[in-house]
């Protein structure tokens, strides 16, 4: 699966990368959006991006479950800045289910989680925790990113 570590992926300014390309050795990989009851986990994923020099964490953001993401990338932005200090890096505004699903989340879905889950993602805040030789772990929603064992 180190495939996904090279799959391009769109920044904010409209610039292609990798995750691989982002620098470090794991990457933590999350769907997010500003009005979802998870939203606080922000603070978790900030908190291990300064707190863990080899994990790069990788936000995503989505609109696809509520429309808990409506913001442009301005207001996405400044909305995680302000409130949780966020500096990890966030990529352009992307699908993560269904036809119009980005191609690193095409690959991250077919990892099942520790329930067993494999499939579309099901909520915001869904995370993948990516090794440098490709092996991922899928969490759900409902792991925080501080019980997350690093």
């Amino acid at each position: 699966m180190s495939e996904a570590l090279d799959t391009k992926i769109t920044t904010m300014e409209g610039t292609h990368t990798t995750l691989r390309e982002l620098g470090g050795t794991r990457w933590l990989v999350v769907n997010v959006a500003s009005a979802c009851g998870a939203t606080p986990q922000y603070k978790g994923l900030q908190e291990i991006h300064a707190g863990n020099e080899n994990i790069t964490v990788v936000g995503f953001p989505c609109n696809q479950f509520g429309a808990q993401e409506p913001g442009t990338h301005a207001e996405i932005c400044e909305f995680t800045a302000e409130k949780f200090h966020v500096d990890f890096p966030l990529m352009a505004k992307v699908e993560v289910k269904g036809a119009g699903k980005t191609g690193l989340y095409s690959i991250l879905s077919e990892v099942a989680d520790a329930e067993g889950y494999s499939g579309d993602i099901r909520w915001n805040f869904e995370k993948f925790l990516i090794e440098a030789d490709g092996t991922i772990q899928r969490f759900s929603t409902r792991v925080t990113p501080e019980s997350i064992s690093l």
